[in-house]
């Protein structure tokens, strides 16, 4: 079987989201839940569809940018809709400048993405919102010096050229493309909506979402559901005010985080696992985060695990042999690497970071350009990416990485901004969904970390 080569090096892309809808894509999909401490995605869909399909629910979902936290949540919507559910999906960061984000901007990037899904469902145009959303272009447009700004082939905000019906979603993404761009714009819009944002939460609630869901049920769907992506990503710089902005957005701000009426899924940043404000959080919002860890590859003992192992392998050759089942891959190992021993070393050094791993293999088949790919070009990659690595390193972080690897245990803020943040450290999860943590196999030989 002859294998394109360039092929190979496009499905391996690091960066590409697998899309599980998409028939190529659900060939390279492998299922990591058995080897990641619990079935996560089925635990969110079962929160919304079992135990609560007609009262609104709110559930935050974490982990390492990387780890395929998009991927299971598109596989999340796809489950959700067979359930009869209408799903909006979007990513937070088209909308929202990640390093300033505030209560109202968040606001209208929900209402802007609901409304443009739900646009051919005929709702009443929405009175109170159009007054929010035509004040809000008010106060950007008394910031630029001169006459009004206007943008081409635009009218007044949310109208068409030809003054057709206004549209809210039009009349947002107007505001949102205006202020995502400019930091004084939003600054000014942030003043005009944040003391109004009580007046906004429910102004989307009775013109947006509740008439939506019932259009919906109307025509025999089981509800709304949104999923807000990318709010992992947040900066987690200061306000003005000292506050760092992701407490400020998910326990100052989450009474309006969890008062929408419509089932809720947010992506949350992994550094408030850590925070000394974990507690209030947890109190504030119904359920614990879930958080999606690494795909296990060692025991806390440092033998291996072989069922991940094996789900690693499968990933890695799913992208190869799309068309073949997981055993007829296996025959097969020795026409993409030297040697099976070569696979296992690329899954063993990637800790079962998803994109870690494809981007080690991604760099290995572009210096090699030809198969079978050797293992000494492999670790050469492995020394240059170390090399990397601790140049960063302190010797007071060196210090807390040997505890890591002593304890198996992360510690608070500091900790986690030292070592968790910058992939120095990873999380894992026992069959139990206890917790437990070690140091990048990357690092795993550093002279630093064994004197």
């Amino acid at each position: 079987m002859e294998i394109d080569l360039q092929k190979f090096y496009r499905a391996t892309n690091p960066s590409k989201t697998l899309i599980v809808e998409n028939i190529q894509d659900q060939k390279y999909y492998i299922d990591f839940s058995s080897v990641r401490g619990g079935k996560i995605i089925e635990e969110l869909r079962d929160n919304i569809t079992f135990f609560s399909p007609e009262e609104p629910t709110c559930q935050l979902f974490t982990g390492h940018i990387g780890c395929g936290k998009t991927t299971e949540l598109l596989r999340l919507k796809l489950e959700l809709e067979n359930e009869n559910f209408h799903v909006v999906y979007f990513e937070s960061s088209e909308d929202l400048e990640m390093a300033d984000v505030d209560i109202g901007d968040f606001l209208l990037a929900i209402a802007h993405h609901v409304s443009e899904s739900l646009s051919n469902l005929g709702l009443n145009e929405p009175s109170k919102l159009k007054e929010l959303v035509q004040g809000a272009w008010k106060i950007l447009n008394s910031e630029v010096t001169g006459a009004k700004a206007k943008i081409p082939g635009v009218g007044d905000v949310g109208f068409s050229s030809e003054k057709e019906k206004f549209s809210l979603s039009m009349g947002i993404g107007e505001i949102t493309t205006k202020a995502k761009n400019d930091a004084t714009l939003r600054e000014r819009l942030n003043q005009y909506l944040a003391p109004q944002k009580n007046r906004l939460l429910e102004a989307i609630n009775s013109e947006l979402l509740e008439p939506a869901i019932a259009k919906l049920q109307q025509q025999n769907k089981n509800g709304l559901v949104v999923i807000v992506d990318n709010l992992d990503r947040i900066d987690s710089r200061p306000k003005p005010w000292g506050r760092p902005q992701q407490e400020y957005l998910f326990i100052d701000q989450s009474e309006c985080l969890t008062k929408l009426h419509c089932h809720l899924v947010y992506t949350m940043p992994l550094a408030l696992k850590f925070s000394n404000d974990y507690n209030n959080l947890t109190q504030r919002f119904p359920e614990d985060p879930k958080v999606l860890p690494m795909v296990t590859v060692n025991m806390q003992d440092g033998s291996n695990f072989e069922p991940g192992l094996v789900l690693l392998r499968q990933m890695v050759l799913a992208r190869a042999f799309p068309e073949l089942n997981s055993c007829d891959r296996i025959e097969h190992i020795t026409k993409i690497f030297d040697s099976s021993a070569s696979l296992d070393r690329l899954c063993q050094v990637s800790g079962g970071h998803v994109r870690d791993l494809l981007r080690l293999l991604n760099n290995w088949i572009q210096r090699e350009r030809k198969l079978p790919l050797r293992r000494d070009t492999l670790e050469a990659l492995i020394r240059v990416r170390r090399n990397e690595m601790t140049m960063q390193i302190s010797d007071d972080e060196w210090e807390l990485l040997r505890q890591v690897r002593k304890r198996k245990k992360v510690g608070g803020d500091r900790d986690y901004q030292a070592l968790v943040h910058s992939r120095l450290v990873f999380e894992y999860r026992n069959h139990f969904g206890e917790s437990w943590f070690d140091v990048n196999p990357i690092l795993m030989e550093a002279e630093e970390l064994n004197s």
